[in-house]
């Protein structure tokens, strides 16, 4: 690929499952230091790319678009992957961060797109080769417009598939006229009953050495770091930091969004130190031209997050 070709792939545009994997490839071809493999798969098959780098004992992972509206969140962590791998080749020391001693000392793992289903249907709509094309278009109200869809293929919001208050949760789905799969909000039949949850949190469950996780959303700015009343050691001198670094506000989750997430399961069940970071400001889907703002805000903590902890 020349340099062009390869330049090309990482501006912005509409960053679906072929778009990134386009990205993946291109990055293992030129950076053979870059580890690449499968979390699992999503409901239609779609496999969900596990990225990796260095060699040390702590790990730490970043995780984005649990939600199909949200998969500018992809194009940011793939950035950062393309951008770490050309520090290291430079030998240069972004942020005043040895990257060799960083890299010895922690191993990076880079879940960019976690739903690839629900970002395919938010950007491209379905079609009748859809195994479950009538039961998709009932959850949608038969609209073809996709463009407000969070959920993975079935209808299911993954952010709330966790086992935190999961089952707390489902009183207010209720409460909110709630009761089955639909574009966002319903939490599954049960926790990690979702192939693309169940991978991640296997994953989690088997990595002992995990030091923190950060997961990105959109948007608002904010950071949410306590889930329960619990607050896992040596995250809130974390938070604080990454809050300096952004430029984004510590917020405490309220409502719905206090159940079922990632970083409430991580919390609650592992006390291990996690942070949803709400990336830029406006209305979801965020514009696409909106990365080319919101990417140099977090740039710095991403290279920086292993160290906060």
């Amino acid at each position: 690929m020349n340099p062009n070709e390869y330049n090309t792939l990482f501006l912005p545009r509409a960053f679906d499952h072929a778009a990134l994997m386009e990205c993946v490839n291109a990055l293992c071809e030129k950076y053979p230091n870059l580890h690449f493999q499968y979390l699992g798969n999503s409901i239609l098959g779609r496999g969900i790319p596990l990225l990796s780098m260095g060699t040390g004992k702590r790990e730490v992972l970043y995780v984005g678009a649990h939600h199909g509206m949200e998969w500018i969140t992809s194009l940011l962590l793939t950035r950062f992957v393309r951008d770490l791998c050309e520090e290291v080749e430079r030998g240069s020391c972004p942020y005043k961060l040895s990257l060799d001693l960083l890299l010895e000392t922690y191993r990076l793992y880079i879940v960019p797109m976690l739903n690839p289903d629900g970002v395919e249907y938010q950007l491209h709509g379905i079609t009748t080769e859809n195994p479950i094309y009538e039961r998709v278009m009932e959850m949608n109200q038969g609209r073809d417009d996709f463009g407000n869809w969070q959920a993975n293929a079935r209808g299911v919001d993954l952010n709330h598939n966790y086992d935190a208050g999961f089952f707390e949760y489902k009183a207010l789905e209720a409460q909110n006229g709630i009761d089955g799969g639909c574009a966002t909000r319903f939490s599954g039949e049960s926790p990690e009953s979702e192939p693309e949850t169940a991978s991640l949190c296997n994953f989690i469950r088997f990595h002992e050495e995990l030091v923190g996780v950060m997961t990105l959303h959109t948007q608002g700015e904010e950071i949410f770091w306590k889930s329960g009343g619990i607050t896992p050691k040596g995250a809130a001198g974390a938070a604080r930091r990454l809050s300096i670094l952004t430029g984004y506000r510590l917020s405490d989750a309220e409502g719905l969004s206090s159940y079922g997430g990632l970083t409430d399961w991580c919390v609650q069940h592992l006390h291990l130190p996690s942070f949803t970071l709400e990336c830029g400001r406006g209305v979801n889907p965020l514009p696409v031209t909106d990365s080319q703002t919101v990417y140099p805000r977090l740039r710095e903590a991403f290279f920086r997050f292993p160290t906060l902890l």
